[in-house]
This record gives C-alpha cells, sequence and structure tokens, in this order.
C-alpha cells in the first residue's frame, strides 16, 4: 500500500485515468462512465483498504474491465464479437495500466487538448472539458455559461454523441491542432479556476482544489508554450488573483470584498511572480484579454490601499477589454470602474445598457452591482430592494450571506 486516503487525490487522479483509458477504447461516454464506477470503487474501497501503492494504475484497471464488462455484455447480446475481439483482453489490463505510471502530468494536458476534438464548435469543446478535466458538475458549467442547466446537459450529450460520430480519433493533437485548440485550452483552465476561487454554489467562498489544479495545469501550458504571450497572461492573472485568496472571508467563513480586504494577508511571493510573468509577457505583441485582466489585477494587488488603486488606469483598460471581448461580466466590471472614476450615476447609466441581456436576466450580479452602485449614490432603499433581489437568485451561501448583511446595514 501507498499513501494515506485523501479523498482529494481522486480529484487529481480522474483526468489522467480518463486520458489513459481514452488512448486505449477511444470512446468518450463509455470511458467517462467507466471512470466514474473506477473512482466510486476507490472512494468505497480505498479509505478502509488502504490506497494502493499505484492508484492510478489501479484505477485504470478498473475502468478497463469496466469497459470490458460492458462490451462483452453488449456484444453477446447483438452478436457483435468483433467489437469484444478489438479490446485488450482483460488478463492483460493490470499490466497494461501498470505501465501507464509516468508521465501523469502529460496526460491531463493530452486530454485538456483531446477533449477540444476537433468536430466540436468551441462552446461543447469547452462544455465538454470542463466536465471531463475540471471535474464541475453539469450546473456548474451552465452558470459559467449563463444559460439554463438543461441547455448544457443537451450540450454536452451531443459533444459526446460528435465526438463518436465523427470518426476522427480522439488522440494527442499535431502541433498545427494544438495551436488552434489552446484557445479553448486557455478558455477551460480560466472557467476552472473562477469556479475555485468564487465558488458559484455551496457554503464555501472557495473551492481550493479547482483553482489549485487550474494553476497547476496552467504552469503545465506555460511550459510547453513558453511563447504564448496570452499563456504567461493566464498564468499571471490566476497567480495575481488568487494572492488575495486568504484575505477574502473572515473568521466566519463570511465574504470580505476587495476594498475592506487586510492587504497584509495577501501573498506577496504570488503577487510578485504574477507582474513578473505579466511584464515578460507585455512586450511581445498584440495585447490578449487575459494580459488586459492580468494587468487589472495587478494594479488592485500594487495599491497600498483601497483608496490608492488607480481607478482610471483600470478603467481604461477595462475600456480595452470590453472591445475585444463580449462578455457581460467585463462590462459590469466597467460600470464599476466608471462610477469610481466619474461617480456611482455615470455606472448606473452603463448598467442600464446591460438590462435587456439575457445573459443576466435570470443572475444575481447585475442586482449585486446596481445595489453596490445605488449604496454610493445614497440610495438605501433602492440599494437594499436590490441586495435582496440579488440573494434570492444566488446560489451561492457566502455571497447570499453577504448581500443580506449589506441589506440589513441599510435597513
Amino acid at each position: 500500500m501507498a499513501d494515506r486516503w485523501d479523498p482529494r487525490q481522486l480529484r487529481e487522479l480522474a483526468p489522467q485515468v480518463l486520458a489513459a483509458t481514452m488512448r486505449r477504447y477511444d470512446d468518450f461516454a463509455a470511458c467517462e462512465d467507466a471512470v466514474q464506477q473506477a473512482l466510486l470503487a476507490a472512494a468505497q474501497q480505498w479509505p478502509s483498504a488502504g490506497v494502493p501503492e499505484h492508484p492510478r494504475a489501479w484505477l485504470v484497471h478498473v475502468a478497463s474491465r469496466r469497459i470490458t464488462d460492458a462490451v462483452r455484455a453488449e456484444a453477446a447480446r447483438r452478436r457483435r464479437e468483433q467489437l469484444v475481439v478489438s479490446l485488450v483482453p482483460a488478463d492483460e489490463q493490470l499490466a497494461l495500466a501498470a505501465d501507464e505510471v509516468a508521465s501523469q502530468d502529460d496526460d491531463t494536458l493530452e486530454l485538456l487538448f483531446g477533449c477540444c476534438h476537433a468536430s466540436l464548435s468551441s462552446a461543447s469543446a469547452i462544455a465538454l472539458t470542463l466536465r471531463a478535466v475540471g471535474g464541475l458538475t453539469t450546473l456548474e458549467i451552465a452558470r459559467a455559461f449563463l444559460v439554463p442547466e438543461a441547455t448544457m446537459a443537451q450540450r454536452i450529450s451531443r459533444a459526446k454523441q460528435s465526438i463518436r460520430a465523427s470518426g476522427v480519433p480522439f488522440a494527442p493533437p499535431s502541433a498545427a491542432d494544438r495551436a488552434a485548440r489552446l484557445e479553448n485550452v486557455m478558455h477551460v483552465l480560466y472557467l476552472i479556476f473562477n469556479e475555485g476561487y468564487a465558488a458559484s454554489s455551496g457554503d464555501g467562498v472557495h473551492r481550493v482544489e479547482l483553482s489549485d489544479e487550474a494553476i497547476r495545469l496552467t504552469r503545465m501550458l506555460h511550459r510547453v508554450a513558453p511563447d504564448e504571450p496570452e499563456v504567461g497572461g493566464l498564468l499571471a492573472l490566476m497567480l495575481l488573483t488568487d494572492a488575495r485568496r486568504a484575505a477574502r472571508t473572515g473568521p466566519g467563513g463570511e465574504l470580505i470584498p476587495l476594498d475592506e480586504q487586510d492587504r497584509g494577508r495577501w501573498d506577496p511571493r504570488s503577487i510578485a511572480e504574477g507582474v513578473a510573468l505579466l511584464g515578460a509577457t507585455l512586450p511581445r505583441g498584440a495585447v490578449g484579454p487575459y494580459q488586459l485582466q492580468a494587468a487589472i489585477a495587478a494594479l488592485h494587488d500594487e495599491a497600498p490601499t483601497s483608496d490608492a488603486t488607480d481607478w482610471p488606469q483600470i478603467l481604461a483598460l477595462y475600456g480595452l477589454l470590453q472591445q475585444i471581448s463580449d462578455n457581460p461580466m467585463v462590462a459590469l466590471n466597467l460600470a464599476v470602474a466608471t462610477a469610481m472614476v466619474h461617480g456611482p450615476t455615470a455606472g448606473l447609466a452603463e448598467l442600464d445598457a446591460l438590462q435587456a441581456d439575457p445573459r443576466l436576466a435570470s443572475g444575481h450580479r447585475l442586482d449585486a452591482v446596481r445595489g453596490h452602485l445605488l449604496e454610493r449614490a445614497g440610495d438605501r432603499d433602492g440599494a437594499r430592494a436590490c441586495y435582496g433581489r440579488a440573494a434570492q437568485r444566488t446560489a451561492s451561501t457566502a455571497e447570499r450571506n453577504y448581500l443580506l448583511t449589506r441589506a440589513a446595514r441599510l435597513a
């Protein structure tokens, strides 16, 4: 037996095991089901029996047996023996699985690129990768895309069917394919980090295992693509944002907004690394959205106090970001920056233009920002009403408590 049981280990191993089984069987849906069964078996057995010496090989072996058993049952029913013959015999699975122990990081990165399959649209590829690599639920992915859960479930299901029907192998992409899929891969890592840093549901503010995994994978991506400015920008953005993690919650786990955080609790090493990465990427040519967001994060992190924040420069950067990114979250942040520079009335005017955006219609963010700006403008009743509506719409307990607290202060 190897290490002591730690349930977090399964999250790290899941994409590696899926990558290994996909290389062997090239059936995404079947492999995903088999890997889930293997993870469930591990969660049931390892706490009492102990973690195997090669936990990844154990999971690959169990997943492979599940696929083999399923295919054999299907073959018997439909008399398709040739499908069974094409699979690796069960008695060879463990030996082959033992060979899978090496190059675990490469497997996860290959799975990232593999999920961004040539047969899929950009949106479908990103959704599928968030499910397979990030381990996000369908509801969490739907919230990231600002669409209903049922819509996202259909999108993920169609993505799996498209891969199977395309006939294009689920294989490591060529150098040209990697370049073509890089933007989607970065978007996936960005969304995984966001869900980890600011959980969209549940009791906690953070899901540390997700943000840490996103940073780990982005470091890997930066090692294999060191000359891509946006990869460096994405890693800088994550480090500069994650540097504030310890200050985002109070003693009781309550959410603390940026302007009220104890900046002495920010991580200076992450800030220094992020600023250095950003400085190395900016001179390399056209600036992309991740570099712009990293530059904004750096301005926040380098300000000694909230009042010393360079809001005019932040406003200018959000203006540039809005020109290249059709994202309502950018527009919301632009409204806040406008309010900080030109006053809350100007920021509220920016929000009015977003009222009809369907991507914001059912969420809490527009009301939360409007409440913040109304409070700054002195409209206590209007702010309290907005905070109350936002609290009803968020699925995050920490955010709901924060919004209700803001509303109570204005009562």
